[in-house]
């Protein structure tokens, strides 16, 4: 089967860039070049296993749209439970089709999967489930009987009869919601952010404004579908542009991670997105097959979660005699109630560090620390996530007092323009407090979204230093949880990167430091726990002058994360409190005698994990 990349022709320029609702989009595609090749589905992420042409997809999707509209009756939305694929995309732009929300769900495969599927159907007031044959039939065989699946309709739409004749589809406005973006949780209980079909058009809009797609563009992606960043940038863009995108499931970047980059280079990629864990995967993996050529990846995005300096400058090292071009990675920031992307860097800027004095960092200021500065200085690293384009503004404002913040005063990011989505589902006040905050003293000012990050503006750039509820506040001091994290994955070989958590706990009578991390399946051979987590300790007392209270090392692949590879630190708080982590070893510090002891658990032998 053929692997050469698609060459669509070059489709008319929309020159007045109209805004459409999505199904509009669609049929102007299907209708302007109806043999051009839409997405094309790399089975194990390597050989073509399906492609269809915007004609295609029209009619498939169609015919889907009016064979749910006489399904739903009076349902107004619909979960989505799909697998990376083509049949995620017709299902979805058939609700759109249809007047149905959908909310996109990951297949599940163990129970906690199950009661999030639930949680996010009640909270859609959802009965209609919609996927894939082969995926209905494994759900029910794998969790038959469970009270979370009860009164719950699972629909394959790979196999829905065909319509009536003469079915009449609604015409979606752009005001109308396009979908039900539940966000991951990890703060907690998931909440329907509305995306509209204005919001989805704006912020594609600004997207290509910032990173241009092209006559030449492709997109290659692997990051789910559920996940608002493998919506828009995998489907929403394609769409938008009229470009082909090539997808694979993340199963398939995951066990090998070479996959992505030999895609990349196979198909001529020129868009591609991911998180900062996945960049660093790459560099750490030798699992490329074969000579690469990255010269027409132009835009690299890295967002979704804190992006590290040393990441970006060890993928660019690396893959430098590949062809990959430094100016071509893009840190960005973004989150669903804005769509996606807030700001990015622009092609062609080298991104590059900017090193903070800590000890100012954490009382809100922002003091660059020069090259020769005293090595006593304890510093910070934060990248800048680029700037934003067309009527996105961002204003850092107190979170408190809500003032407008001075210059080199971090503060909360608040965010205006078109890409602000409509609110929460069925969350008045929160939507209320969230979505139409206002600046002190600035009445017509806004509304702004409260984006619940903290950072500052310098030169135009925007920089993200941390989460408001995250922040760890000791001696009066505040203290930013991936610095501290950063420090304890890099202070023993047996750690990676992205394997730990930082949170404060209180007991009543005062509140400590607890540092969680990923021990490597060789502690107990080639390293003993105690030599791990003192190191860790050591680290954290040099560099941040912080004495933390425990410091417990777990098992790989343990930790607590969101679907996007983000740390969920309140999880892991919660199950350090009850004590359900899964641990390796327990280095705790005697509040009155100040020495530190270690506990070990049943695991520490250096099993396989």
């Amino acid at each position: 089967m053929t692997t050469d990349p698609v060459t669509p022709p070059s489709i008319p320029s929309m020159t007045e860039r109209a805004a459409l609702p999505l199904p509009a989009l669609l049929a102007r595609r299907a209708a302007e070049t109806p043999d051009s090749v839409a997405y094309v589905y790399l089975r194990n992420g390597e050989e073509i296993g399906e492609q269809i042409t915007y004609g295609q997809l029209h009619a498939d999707v169609t015919a889907r749209a009016g064979a749910l509209a006489e399904l739903a009756g009076d349902r107004r939305s619909a979960v989505l439970m799909y697998p990376n694929g083509l049949e995620f995309i017709r299902a979805w732009l058939a609700c759109t089709a249809a007047g149905l929300k959908g909310a996109p769900v990951q297949v599940p495969t163990r129970r906690p999967a199950v009661r999030r599927l639930r949680t996010i159907a009640d909270d859609a007031s959802a009965t209609l489930v919609l996927t894939t044959r082969e995926v209905r039939d494994q759900v029910l065989a794998d969790f038959h009987g469970l009270p979370e699946l009860a009164g719950l309709h699972l629909v394959a739409t790979d196999e829905l009869p065909a319509p009536a004749a003469g079915t009449e589809l609604p015409a979606p406005g752009l005001s109308d919601v396009a979908l039900l973006q539940y966000t991951s949780g990890s703060t907690g209980a998931p909440k329907g952010v509305m995306v509209t079909h204005a919001n989805f058009w704006s912020n594609a809009w600004e997207t290509d404004e910032l990173w241009p797609m092209g006559d030449d563009g492709a997109v290659v992606s692997w990051l789910p579908f559920f996940h608002d960043m493998g919506l828009v940038l995998g489907i929403v863009l394609p769409l938008w542009a009229g470009r082909p995108s090539y997808l694979m499931g993340p199963e398939a970047f995951i066990r090998r991670p070479g996959r992505w980059l030999e895609a990349l280079s196979r198909f001529g990629g020129t868009h591609s997105s991911a998180p900062d864990f996945a960049y660093g995967l790459c560099v750490r993996s030798d699992s490329v097959r074969g000579p690469l050529d990255l010269s027409r990846w132009r835009m690299a995005v890295n967002g979704a979660e804190p992006v590290r300096a040393h990441t970006v400058q060890d993928f660019v090292g690396k893959f430098a005699a590949d062809g990959f071009d430094g100016r071509a990675m893009c840190p960005s920031y973004g989150l669903a109630e804005h769509t996606l992307k807030v700001s990015g860097s622009p092609l062609d800027t080298e991104p590059a560090p900017l090193v903070l004095d800590a000890r100012a960092l954490g009382r809100g200021a922002v003091v660059p620390v020069a090259e020769d500065a005293d090595a006593s200085v304890v510093t910070s690293t934060v990248m800048s996530v680029g700037r934003t384009v067309g009527d996105t503004r961002v204003r850092v404002v107190d979170p408190v007092t809500h003032r407008a913040a001075g210059p080199d005063e971090v503060g909360e990011i608040w965010v205006s323009g078109p890409c602000v989505t409509a609110g929460y589902l069925g969350r008045e006040e929160e939507s209320e407090r969230t979505f139409r905050a206002r600046i002190a003293g600035a009445e017509a000012d806004g509304p702004f979204l409260r984006t619940g990050d903290l950072g500052f503006v310098r030169g135009g750039d925007v920089f993200v230093t941390g989460r408001l509820k995250d922040v760890i506040i000791v001696k009066g001091r505040n203290h930013y949880p991936q610095d501290l994290e950063h420090t304890a994955e890099s202070s023993h070989a047996l750690l990676r990167p992205g394997s730990a958590a930082a949170f404060a706990v209180d007991d009543g009578a005062r509140e400590s430091v607890v540092v969680v991390v990923e021990g490597d399946s060789r502690v107990g051979r080639y390293a003993s726990a105690d030599e791990v987590t003192t190191a860790v300790r050591e680290a954290l007392r040099h560099h941040h002058r912080i004495d933390v209270s425990d410091v417990v090392l777990i098992r790989r692949g343990t930790l607590p994360k969101t679907t996007s590879g983000k740390v969920r630190r309140r999880p892991c708080r919660e199950q350090y409190e009850a004590g359900t982590l899964a641990m390796l070893a327990v280095s705790a510090v005697s509040a009155a005698s100040g020495v530190s002891a270690l506990s070990t658990g049943s695991s520490v032998s250096g099993e396989r994990t």
